[in-house]
């Protein structure tokens, strides 16, 4: 009996402890979408806003970035999301994140100041989905090398109604 009743309380309290991380994987609705002109993305936040002919028109919760999360990229291997204005430069059908969108990071101030420490500054930044071979919901917690990452259903919308040149602002 007593074997018994701690076991059920050891079933019990692993089931509580798995929630978070079940909850990490539920499916994220999007709403349709029109043709974005501008994302906006806010780090601190965790916030990716998607807008359209001058207005916010949905806007990403949860959006994990880089494991190094606070502070501008600067060299190859820092685990950060880069700061500042850029554009989708590459649209990724075959990506091993679902689908994925790069961001035209670095940019030659980026590049300049990487050169004159020796270093790299990186690149093959991205929005994309989760990794091919955990689908859905989304991964909790910050987990890329810098790119900015959302569901699966997510970048799936994204793919749809963002183009090449869509201009992109990253900010603390």
């Amino acid at each position: 009996m007593r074997r018994r009743r701690f076991l059920a309380l050891g079933v019990a309290g692993l089931a509580l402890s798995a929630a978070p991380l079940l909850a990490a994987y539920e499916p994220v609705a999007v709403p349709p979408l029109p043709p974005i002109d501008r994302i906006v993305v806010k780090k601190a936040e965790r916030r990716m806003e998607l807008w359209s002919a001058g207005r916010m028109v949905h806007a990403m919760e949860g959006v994990a970035l880089g494991d190094a999360p606070i502070g501008h990229k600067q060299f190859e291997g820092d685990e950060k999301t880069p700061e500042g204005r850029y554009v989708i430069d590459y649209r990724n059908p075959e990506s091993s994140y679902h689908l994925s969108l790069r961001i035209s990071y670095p940019d030659q101030a980026a590049i300049d100041f990487a050169a004159a420490q020796g270093r790299s500054p990186g690149g093959e930044i991205y929005i994309h989905g989760q990794p091919n071979e955990r689908p859905g919901g989304r991964l909790p917690g910050d987990w890329t090398d810098g790119c900015i990452a959302v569901s699966d259903e997510e970048i799936r919308a994204l793919w749809e109604v963002v183009a090449v040149g869509t201009p992109v602002e990253i900010y603390p």
